[in-house]
């Protein structure tokens, strides 16, 4: 099974891509909707949300682990020691060779939460792999919170979705990385406001073929993993809210199951 978490319900995004590019494949979600957003909490606190997610979908029977939340995989990615025996992957490090890929002028744009932005995870692994590239980055605390109540369609949104691009959009950059999973779910009002030129990353694409290329690769990991095509999502907290932002991201009519943290 794969284990996929997030701070809340925007890593769905991350479970549809599964969906489409695994699509037989059983998939056990968590959402930490209780504790969301992780952007604004420190990285000693976000580091033990992280590991208690992960514990959590082991418990359930998960062999190969996704951290969907990139406040969480920024922390993760630092962090000294990892004692999680298993195939793990986060959406950082396939979005960040995309862009590099992707982008001609040498001009990548990064957007995240507080705590993702300030990490400078993205700028230091899209330095590694070349160092001439110019890194802009924004923080956007706003947009977490109004994709988890649904604002998708208010006027208040584009505004405030137009507001934090604009210093991106002076900066003439050729690629955007949406460096929260929450993100895609804007892609279109993004996509409009910082330019139809621009090229978009979006990581829970990227982490979806990354880890289908390692299945490939890796035969005798593949033949561990059920494929009967179940999903199921548990979060920490239910509210119809979030049960019509999940149906709204997978286009199905699924349950949220609720875990008491």
């Amino acid at each position: 099974m794969i284990g996929i978490f997030d701070s809340g319900i925007g890593g769905l995004t991350v479970v549809r891509a599964f969906m489409t590019i695994l699509r037989d494949y059983d998939i056990i979600y968590f959402g930490d909707t209780a504790r969301t957003p992780y952007g604004n909490k420190s990285e000693r606190t976000v580091l033990r949300y992280a590991q208690e997610n992960i514990d959590f979908l082991l418990h359930k029977g998960a062999q190969i682990i996704i951290t969907a939340c990139n406040t969480a995989a920024s922390v993760l990615i630092q962090a000294p020691n990892n004692s999680y025996n298993i195939p793990m992957f986060e959406v950082i490090t396939p979005a960040v060779r995309l862009s590099v890929e992707a982008s001609k002028n040498r001009r990548i744009g990064v957007i995240g939460t507080r705590a993702t932005i300030t990490s400078g995870i993205y700028e230091k692994k899209i330095h590694m792999l070349n160092s001439k590239i110019n890194v802009y980055s924004a923080s956007c605390p706003l947009l977490v919170p109004l994709v988890e109540e649904a604002w998708l369609t208010k006027p208040e949104t584009t505004m405030i979705v137009k507001k934090y691009l604009h210093p991106l959009k002076v900066r003439q950059i050729d690629t955007l990385i949406l460096g929260c999973t929450h993100y895609p779910i804007l892609k279109k009002i993004i996509h409009r406001k910082i330019g139809k030129k621009v090229d978009i990353i979006d990581s829970s694409l990227a982490v979806a073929n990354q880890v289908k290329n390692f299945l490939k690769a890796n035969p005798e990991s593949d033949l561990e993993l059920k494929k009967n095509g179940n999903l199921k999502i548990f979060v920490s907290d239910v509210t119809e809210q979030f049960q019509k932002t999940a149906r709204e991201i997978l286009k199905k009519n699924i349950s949220l199951e609720h875990l008491a943290i």
